[in-house]
């Protein structure tokens, strides 16, 4: 792949998550530029494109994946097709973003980063919130020994049902078709650093995901877990 002054992304899905959290930031960040959408519904898709200043819109994800004006690709549909459509990113030669989790199980997940790996292609997982403020903190905290080794962690989160729970509407996010791990998937995955001391140094990255990936009623990805062993 030739480098590039400007990066031209195309986004497959056009759901909420594009909308605020991530689509303007394809449009605002130096060197890059959002050139096409795809969403299955051709009338959102073009609605889509419109609202937000896009060039062009496809409702076919493969159309946009080979077209040749569009040099990197950011999947933002549910976590059912990452993989489907990761593998044709893959396959296209072009970098990739896809969003969490990068898929609903661990062997996925292996398949798909083999894949970049192989053809020598970035790939990435929209875990944006590892540079948010708060998060660095704790990190520069971590790596500066300023609270001395960490041997234990315990973390609680709760959520109260939200109004589309409450509706009884549905919701693909509860769709264990889809989203196999629920909420766990969808939105509360995480990548774990820490540091350890030497005793567990050969703890492997694989074994790790692998623990928590196993023995789960929320499916074979319940979290995404990266040992930082140093």
């Amino acid at each position: 792949m030739q480098n590039k002054s400007v990066l031209r992304w195309g986004i497959i899905g056009c759901g909420a998550v594009t909308e605020i959290k991530s689509g303007p930031a394809y449009q605002k960040t130096n060197g890059f530029e959002l050139t096409a959408v795809m969403r299955r519904d051709e009338k959102l898709g073009k609605d889509y494109a419109k609202r937000h200043h896009v060039e062009k819109f496809y409702t076919n994800a493969s159309e946009l994946i080979n077209d040749s004006e569009i040099d990197a690709i950011y999947i933002a549909t549910p976590p059912d097709t990452h993989k489907l459509y990761g593998l044709k990113v893959a396959q296209a030669g072009k970098i990739c973003c896809i969003e969490k989790p990068l898929a609903p199980s661990y062997q996925d997940c292996k398949e798909i980063v083999q894949a970049f790996e192989q053809v020598n292609i970035p790939l990435f997982v929209a875990y944006y919130r590892r540079s948010l403020p708060r998060f660095n903190k704790v990190k520069a905290l971590l790596e500066q020994s300023e609270i001395g080794v960490v041997r234990h962690i315990t973390w609680h989160l709760s959520k109260a049902a939200n109004d589309i729970d409450m509706s009884g509407n549905y919701n693909w996010r509860t769709d264990k078709k889809i989203a196999v791990g629920g909420y766990f998937d969808g939105l509360h995955n995480n990548v774990i650093y820490f540091k350890t001391d030497k005793s567990f140094t050969k703890m492997k990255v694989d074994n790790m995901i692998q623990l928590c990936s196993n023995g789960t009623d929320f499916g074979d990805n319940l979290f995404n877990v990266k040992a930082l062993i140093e």
